[in-house]
């Protein structure tokens, strides 16, 4: 249990700097204004599919603020939660894959795909939206167009990226039972 923590912890610290260094250096405009194409949430699904909701929740709340801060500003928190409400929502939905134990069948496969697209249409078209009128009194046409890139451009990163690392992940885990007795 202790060596699970100890990973979990790691995989935070980890999450949260890629998710930083992803969204930071590697954001590709998109059309619509301050809204990018974002790597950082293959990593983000592939992490909570791994270490589960609360990691999940963490890497997005801390990856986001530190993206956010970077830029000289105070975080825009109700992207900072919608990224951290990602993280939870698959971390939920997808930790029942086992991917960090090698597992990533078709199953697994349409699980972590769907936990990807739910957690972002849910995140960008609802969780960030809302919070940015009511918190920050933003024109509602202006706030569900890029909440609708936003959910665009993550799910697919999310669905392909996402995929593509964790196939190429569990392709590196033995499988129990794969050693054979000489």
């Amino acid at each position: 249990m202790k060596n699970s923590s100890i990973k979990t912890v790691v995989a935070i610290g980890i999450g949260a700097a890629l998710f930083f260094v992803l969204g930071r250096f590697v954001a590709i405009p998109s059309p619509i204004p301050n809204t990018n194409f974002c790597l950082q949430y293959a990593i983000l699904g592939l992490l909570a599919a791994m270490f589960g909701p609360i990691a999940g929740g963490l890497i997005g709340l801390i990856g986001h603020t530190l993206i956010d801060l970077s830029w000289g500003g105070a975080p825009w928190w109700s992207w900072v939660i919608a990224s951290a409400f990602v993280g939870v929502v698959v971390g939920l939905i997808a930790k029942k894959c086992k991917i960090a134990e090698g597992n990533f069948g078709k199953k697994e496969i349409v699980t972590f795909i769907i936990a990807n697209i739910v957690a972002n249409v849910l995140a960008w078209l609802v969780v960030a939206p809302v919070l940015d009128i009511l918190i920050y009194a933003e024109p509602a046409n202006k706030v569900f167009a890029q909440g609708g890139m936003a959910a665009l451009s993550n799910s697919v990163t999310s669905v392909v990226v996402g995929t593509l690392l964790a196939l190429a992940y569990t392709k590196t885990i033995a499988k129990q039972g794969s050693l054979d007795a000489e």
